[in-house]
């Protein structure tokens, strides 16, 4: 998912699955023309990503890397760049020659509309070694057989504490299922004389901050898709048990009372975020908190990190969590595509640069040697983010052709779950299947 803190033409039409669809119209994808191996390649390039602020420094770090080395390429670079902007503007037949995405979700519609171009001709023309990027990665940068993005740092996600908190609450470790969840969120919340929340354990409404469906989803194996690519969310029963559990907690607190509680929490990016400021005991987040809390440096927060629960019907499955990553490509309209691709291997394939962004930024490395590599930080809390992307029961969300459509059904659904508008759980699942294929152009 991007970081929401970070954060009428025919060719327009057939930009998106939706559109493709209802269009009858299939998007022209002209093959990929490279030069032969041993090109030097020249020139500008425009290269657009989604971070700000400090993060963007440390991008541009790794841009003067590449043209010091490079010096016969000049980057022009335009941060602060998300998917829709991206997007949009390469509908319009403009755009970057090089964007790089927050987000996985994106890949199905890059690849499979030729918005991003397929760059298997330069990793077969340049013999790049695949086997050192993690299979997790190598799956969410291909759609159907394309692979129109290659993987720059990923994220995955925990659940941070507050050790002070759960110090004074009498809790040894962080909890490992949802029982355990809802028994420490209990014992850490904290109200005024007149009942108000002063403190909340943990915050279970869907939508606040990193509470996203998805995330939710892989905390209790839920599956959104069948092989076949329809909804699974009315026959996989872990749906059921995920929301029951969710909705129990939002429940206890009371719907109205935790949405005002949330009225008072500060921007997640900012230095007033709800976990830095002692407002919640427990957050889903990723590992770039890290960096952001070192950067805050919040007064009197000592804290913790540790894998997100799971539910309890799967304890094996601890130490797993939710992945996702950011990944880069070609726009179909970069006028300088040799050059765009010299930019983009060196930024995913040349191991000292991936270690030096990790670092910058505390994201994940996406390089089997960058996480070997005796430059990358290791201190215990990030370590943890490392073996939750290494666990092979991890995943990230599935790619399709429609993007998030998918999921943003779902996380309708859930809004008025949890507000108590859906008053019987099977059948709301049942439509939400059927609304999800219909997403899905089914």
């Amino acid at each position: 998912m991007i970081r929401p803190w970070r954060s009428g033409t025919a060719a327009a039409a057939c930009l998106t699955a939706a559109a493709v669809a209802a269009a009858g119209c299939t998007p022209s994808i002209k093959p990929v023309e490279i030069a032969s191996p041993g090109v030097t390649a020249s020139g500008t390039i425009e290269f657009w990503h989604f971070f700000t602020d400090r993060e963007a420094d440390a991008i541009q770090k790794v841009v003067n890397q590449f043209q010091a080395q490079f010096p016969q390429v000049k980057v022009i670079v335009k941060s602060g760049q998300d998917d829709s902007k991206t997007t949009q503007s390469i509908a319009a037949g403009q755009g970057p020659d090089v964007a790089l995405s927050g987000s996985t979700d994106s890949v199905g519609k890059f690849c499979s509309t030729g918005a991003w171009q397929d760059l298997t001709p330069y990793l077969t023309r340049d013999k790049v070694d695949m086997t050192d990027i993690p299979q997790v990665a190598q799956d969410y940068t291909a759609y159907q057989g394309k692979r129109c993005t290659m993987p720059l740092l990923a994220d995955a996600y925990g659940l941070y504490y507050n050790k002070k908190l759960f110090a004074a609450a009498g809790i040894t470790s962080p909890p490992k299922t949802f029982s355990e969840l809802t028994a420490d969120a209990k014992k850490l919340t904290q109200k005024t004389a007149n009942g108000n929340l002063k403190v909340a354990g943990f915050d279970p409404l869907s939508g606040f901050y990193e509470n996203s469906i998805a995330h939710f989803a892989t905390m209790a194996g839920a599956k959104w898709l069948t092989p076949d690519g329809k909804s699974a969310v009315g026959s996989d029963p872990a749906w059921k048990d995920l929301l029951t559990w969710q909705k129990n907690l939002v429940d206890w607190y009371g719907y109205d009372r935790i949405n005002k509680f949330q009225s008072t929490f500060g921007d997640e990016g900012s230095a007033d975020n709800a976990f830095e400021k002692g407002q919640v005991a427990m957050n889903i987040d990723g590992e770039w908190r890290i960096a952001a809390i070192s950067a805050d440096n919040p007064k009197d927060l000592d804290w913790g990190v540790a894998p997100l629960p799971v539910s309890d019907s799967r304890p094996d499955a601890y130490g797993s969590g939710f992945l996702s990553g950011n990944v880069i490509g070609i726009s179909k309209n970069s006028r300088n595509p040799e050059a765009a691709w010299q930019f983009i291997k060196f930024l995913t394939t040349n191991t000292d640069s991936v270690v030096s962004l990790a670092n910058e930024i505390k994201n994940v490395p996406t390089l089997l040697s960058a996480l070997k590599s005796p430059n990358l930080s290791l201190d215990p809390n990030f370590k943890v983010f490392l073996d939750v992307f290494a666990n092979p029961k991890s995943a990230a969300a599935p790619l399709s052709a429609a993007g998030t459509a998918y999921q943003d059904t779902g996380q309708d659904f859930i809004n008025d779950w949890q507000a108590g508008k859906v008053k019987d759980l099977d059948a709301g699942l049942k439509k939400l299947d059927e609304n999800i294929n219909q997403a899905l152009g089914g």
